[in-house]
């Protein structure tokens, strides 16, 4: 059932067994695994089935360096669903050296490996609507997938490997109706938690204070309680529960908010092939229907050789901005760039200020390039706009002949990197974030070590194309500053609580009854995007929780109180 806190009376109770914080893909994909077991599980929301302005702004709050960080309001979206509203489906999991103890990387390491995961990757893939958990062209494609470059003989990369694409699914529109037919799980919109109240030992939740920004008061009482509100708001919401703790839940260590990661990632470096036409960097469709895409992947055995992070490169168009592509669709891209969403719009933006020569470059590219624009906006219509299932991203062939690096790197584990409390409060009395993202030596190493190694792989396979400038990367990388919405680590897990928030089962470390759901436990980022392992970790999270739980009450969520005694 869904419901919204201001339909119940002020100051209600509300009682299940289970209590999750935040409807995003974590949420969501607890609250499915609970469906018709028995048990009352509460879902709380803290926006509306869309996306609303007055809840988005609670969002709001500072950024250190906005060179280097969005405003915290940006790539999160504050309804049911989450950010899976706005997310581009790309779904890849973890390698396993990712969950490894590297020498070279300081406070690297999960306490398990990736077998621990792997049972739950291909339910996750299901979840997100991705297709088979298969990553390699080999296993995804029984009839063979075609090669980015002909010939290309890897030393330290290979392009076997694949990243796949969901619709991409918008988890609150694709499960809404099954959360709603359930009567044992409850949906609760415009519901704001404020305050997780401890008992006289702080060491078990006890109450949940929950406002709505109409004015309700709620208290909600479960004996397991999740917060899988994401990244940055799981450690303003430990941080400000101080009733038991007074440097805030879970941060005996002060290590809440810590380790803040987000992804390197940026256009570097131009490539040009002579023959443009025996260059592959497009998109396919799997035997079941699914977009997959090849990627230069650093290998493990190079990752140990060069000593640094993960890292993934595609071939890419060039840098839109710059109409020496004389690609048509890239200037008509650029020219529209005030119609595009914040997103998206950062890459193309320069750092000059556009000219009357510049725009009159891009406006030739178009007048020049007539037919390929055309037949891309028609494409465009068919298989994004009015697709279910959408062309992940534009791919656009240089008539130049030119193509980019688009990187997305790992990026250190960092403890000066953080997210805190802030002076100022919202309107419901929580204070905002600051966000201190910082980007260190070894994360510009990692990236500048890969360029090195992938233009020596790719000269050696008659590819050598590749120009770059090794004193620019560092601001080619952070040009647009920390990647989006991948935010990372500020509740990290570790076996022991002087290294993490959450132990190996995601529980708060000296907490008997609360979890935390989502990136920010990951102890490091990997290179791949967080949503695909978010979902795997959820459905694992579940089983823990399926073997502690037991009915509360006989009515699901306690109704009559929940309705004031009536």
């Amino acid at each position: 059932m869904i419901r919204d806190a201001d339909e119940l009376a002020d100051d209600a109770v509300l009682r299940a067994d289970l209590c999750v914080v935040g409807a995003g893909p974590a949420g969501i994909t607890l609250a499915l695994q609970f469906l018709h077991a028995g048990r009352s599980v509460l879902l709380l929301e803290s926006g509306g089935l869309a996306d609303e302005p007055a809840s988005q702004a609670l969002y709001d709050g500072e950024v250190v360096d906005p060179a280097l960080h969005a405003p915290p309001i940006h790539y999160r979206q504050r309804r049911f669903g989450g950010s899976t509203g706005i997310w581009g489906g790309r779904c890849v999991p973890l390698d396993p050296i990712d969950f490894e103890r590297r020498d070279w990387i300081p406070d690297s390491g999960w306490p398990f490996g990736i077998e621990t995961l792997l049972p739950y990757y291909p339910r996750a893939n299901q979840l997100c609507e991705a297709g088979d958990f298969a990553y390699t062209a080999g296993t995804a494609f029984a009839q063979g997938m075609r090669p980015m470059l002909p010939d290309f003989r890897g030393h330290s990369f290979t392009d076997d490997t694949l990243e796949r694409f969901s619709c991409p699914t918008d988890f609150g529109r694709r499960y809404r109706h099954r959360l709603a037919a359930s009567r044992n799980v409850e949906v609760l919109l415009h519901a704001n938690v404020t305050n997780l109240a401890c008992n006289q030992e702080g060491t078990r939740i006890t109450r949940l204070d929950v406002r709505s920004l109409a004015g309700r008061h709620l208290r909600v009482e479960a004996r397991d309680v999740v917060l899988a509100t994401g990244g940055l708001e799981v450690p303003r919401v430990l941080l400000a529960s101080r009733d038991r703790h007074p440097a805030g839940i879970g941060n005996a260590h002060d290590l809440v908010g810590r380790y803040y990661m987000c992804h390197m990632a940026g256009t570097l470096g131009d490539i040009r092939f002579a023959d443009r036409d025996k260059v592959w960097h497009g998109y396919e469709l799997s035997d079941e229907g699914i977009y997959c895409r090849r990627r230069f992947a650093l290998t493990e055995a190079a990752q140990r050789r060069l000593e640094v992070g993960n890292v993934v490169a595609r071939l890419h168009h060039p840098r839109i901005p710059d109409p020496s592509h004389r690609t048509g669709i890239l200037s008509l891209l650029y020219l529209a760039k005030p119609l595009i969403g914040y997103e998206y719009s950062k890459r193309l933006h320069s750092a000059a200020a556009p000219t009357l020569g510049l725009l009159a470059a891009h406006v030739r590219n178009i007048l020049l390039d007539p037919l390929d624009t055309a037949a891309f906006l028609l494409d465009w219509a068919r298989r994004r706009s009015l697709a279910e299932r959408k062309l992940p991203s534009i791919i656009a062939r240089s008539r130049a002949g030119r193509f980019s690096l688009d990187v997305h790197a790992e990026q250190v584990p960092n403890p000066s990197s953080r997210v805190t409390l802030g002076a100022q409060r919202d309107i419901l009395g929580m204070p905002k974030i600051t966000i201190d993202w910082r980007c260190s030596a070894a994360d510009i190493v990692t990236v500048t070590r890969a360029m090195r190694a992938l233009a020596a792989d790719l000269a050696a396979s008659g590819h050598d194309g590749l120009r770059y400038d090794e004193a620019e990367i560092a601001r080619d990388i952070l040009r647009d500053g920390a990647y989006g919405g991948h935010h990372i680590g500020t509740a990290r897990m570790a076996a022991a609580p002087a290294r993490g928030v959450v132990d190996a089962d995601c529980r708060v470390h000296g907490m008997d009854n609360l979890f935390i759901a989502g990136s920010a436990v990951f102890p490091t980022s990997g290179q791949a995007n967080p949503t695909l392992t978010i979902v795997a970790l959820a459905l694992r999270l579940a089983d823990r929780l399926r073997a502690r739980v037991a009915p509360a009450c006989a009515m699901p969520l306690c109704a009559a109180a929940a309705l004031g005694g009536q």
